[in-house]
């Protein structure tokens, strides 16, 4: 805080004691850049630090109803039955055929969206196995099919 006396001013007595504060806004606005810079530092390393292994799954969830995800010639679409088989393409394969399918999605297209449309019936857990699948294929653009009708809660 500087401190001085007000130009112009005389107290009762005739002299120039008289004295005004001033605040100086310099070193706090130094340490809010510098708290800026560190937070948008510090941001980047998490974002760029979940893209490993570790990183969740990116997974599009469409409101069944007014925004499905409509499927492309070079997407996939996997269907879970409800005792567990998977179908790829109207045939039902082993996890080993559905990797290996995803690996020449991957070839042809990085950018191949796979939709999994499982039976109401089907453990999360094997959702998860597959979309395990294309993550580890390279594959990271998901999708989960729904039935078309009102979204949940309207």
């Amino acid at each position: 805080m500087a401190m001085g006396k007000v130009p112009g001013v005389d107290d009762e007595l005739g002299g120039d004691d008289a004295v005004f504060a001033d605040i100086n806004i310099t070193p706090l606005t130094d340490i809010f850049l510098v708290l800026l810079i560190i937070f948008m530092v510090t941001s980047s390393v998490i974002v760029n630090a979940g893209a490993g292994a570790k990183a969740g799954l990116k997974v599009n969830l469409p409101q069944g109803g007014s925004a499905d995800v409509a499927a492309q010639a070079s997407d996939l679409s996997v269907a879970i039955l409800q005792d567990g088989r998977l179908v790829l393409g109207g045939d039902v394969v082993t996890a080993d055929e559905l990797k290996k399918a995803f690996e020449d999605a991957k070839a042809k297209s990085p950018d191949t969206l796979v939709i999994v449309q499982a039976d109401e019936g089907v453990p999360h857990g094997r959702v998860v196995e597959v979309m395990e699948l294309a993550k580890g294929a390279g594959l990271g653009q998901l999708a989960i099919g729904v039935r078309e009708g009102p979204s949940p809660g309207k």
